[in-house]
């Protein structure tokens, strides 16, 4: 027999969802006959067979979470088996992960799934008897997000019991999928590994003129801030204890969707004029609502904006996320009550704050990076 795993997507990523199957078990497929589309936390993938042949088996269903070399499909034998890899992934096209179609091929191989599951190609980790099992769906619960209160973690049929009455009480747990669950994960990882402290202040914006495209004007505040206080703009290696001070300015920009959190990077933000980083800005968004934006987009930044203000909120504490040091976060506009040049004025400002990572940041160095924000920001035009 062949198995076709789930193949290494690159650019860092280690699990994907299913969303759809395209063939059926009993299908003969041609080779290059599109087979799954699963979600990263990047896109939407279709991954085709590499191979002609009949399916025996289809492993997972739609919304369960495989990992790379977990069994996707499995093919009956076919008479030109020699033993060796067969077939080739044709060159991904418009939503797929570029760096996939190698890999996919490579993960056509012979052999056993190593989590291929029971007969009836379960996908569940879960450690449970096969009464617990039973129990679990005759009660209706998932079975895999019982937590086990036995030994090593296995699961009983009072942690079941409990799970149903919790359903019946609450509702059923909804599993985070595809970007909220890399989004739950890094923030996770922020969690363990950042030491985060936050600065704040306000900026007074009354001088721009009516229609300010606020977003860029950021970004090139941000940009000279990052010029004056380089120690901002740093890679951060917690475990050897070394920094990487970065010479391009590459802006993350966080963009909420009803998916989750997708953080595109716009690159080279000091060396760009105010139209073009709009242009950029724009294509980046666009690909994220369509979800058709390459991972490539969405590393390597140096450091981070959050423009919460377009909603709602003054002042925020938002997450660094490693190996980044810092990120900014912009309140929304409003009007307030100023002391400007010796008399107070109702003026136009905007909220500010800075979080930076201590570990690597000290106060002075977030302090004069946040003047330069401020004073970037008090013009009325920046080039």
């Amino acid at each position: 027999m062949k198995y076709f795993k789930l193949p290494d997507l690159g650019e860092g990523l280690s699990e994907a969802e299913i969303v759809e199957w395209h063939i059926k078990e009993g299908d003969e497929v041609k080779e290059d006959q599109l087979l799954v589309s699963v979600e990263t936390a990047k896109a939407i993938v279709d991954l085709p067979s590499p191979v002609s042949g009949k399916v025996v088996a289809c492993f997972g269903q739609p919304g369960d979470v495989l990992h790379i070399g977990d069994p996707l499909v499995e093919y009956d034998s076919l008479a030109e088996d020699t033993g060796t890899v067969v077939g080739k992934i044709p060159e991904a096209k418009k939503t797929k992960a570029k760096k996939s179609t190698q890999a996919a091929t490579d993960q056509f191989i012979i052999g056993s799934p190593h989590s291929a599951g029971s007969a009836h190609h379960s996908l569940s980790q879960a450690k449970a008897t096969p009464s617990v099992r039973a129990l679990a769906r005759r009660l209706g619960v998932d079975i895999d997000a019982v937590k086990g209160s036995g030994p090593e973690g296995r699961i009983l049929a009072q942690d079941v019991e409990s799970s149903a009455r919790i359903d019946q009480e609450k509702g059923q747990g909804e599993p985070l999928r595809g970007v909220r669950r890399t989004m739950a994960k890094t923030m996770s990882l922020s969690h363990q590994h950042v030491v985060p402290v936050s600065i704040f202040d306000v900026a007074d914006v009354d001088k721009w003129p009516e229609g300010e495209d606020t977003t860029i004007r950021l970004a090139k505040a941000i940009a000279a801030a990052c010029a004056e206080e380089p120690a901002m703009n740093v890679w951060f290696d917690g475990e050897h204890m070394s920094r990487r001070l970065c010479s391009q300015v590459d802006l993350a920009i966080a963009v909420d969707t009803d998916q989750g959190l997708f953080v595109p990077v716009l690159r080279d933000i000091n060396n760009r004029s105010l139209s073009n980083l709009r242009e950029g800005l724009n294509r980046l968004r666009a690909d994220v609502k369509a979800r058709t934006i390459p991972p490539s987009e969405m590393l390597g930044a140096t450091i981070t904006l959050s423009n919460f203000g377009t909603m709602a909120g003054r002042f925020a504490t938002p997450v660094v996320v490693p190996p980044t040091v810092a990120i900014v976060g912009a309140g929304k506009i409003y009007q307030d009550v100023v002391v400007y040049k010796g008399k107070a004025e109702i003026r136009s400002v905007m909220p500010i704050s800075v979080t930076f990572d201590h570990r690597a940041v000290t106060g002075g160095e977030a302090a004069r990076f946040l003047e330069v924000v401020l004073k970037s920001l008090s013009k009325k035009r920046v080039k």
